[in-house]
């Protein structure tokens, strides 16, 4: 593996850690004005948070 290669996985994976954390952080507040739409607003949560994950781990193998 090129040392670039490394360094565009390792920006992906703080990427995609920065991103998950601010749809939870989203949802939290949400969630706290908005108590009865918990359900909604948790589907939607992990709905986005895979599809996220899911292109990390795309990039990463992607890499390989």
């Amino acid at each position: 593996m090129e040392i670039p290669a490394i360094v565009g996985a390792g920006l992906v994976v703080i990427g995609a850690g920065i991103g998950i954390g601010r749809i939870g952080g989203s949802a939290m507040d949400a969630i706290a004005r908005q108590p009865e739409a918990y359900g909604k607003i948790q589907t939607a949560m992990l709905i986005a948070a895979a599809l996220i994950e899911g292109i990390g781990f795309a990039a990463l193998f992607a890499v390989n």
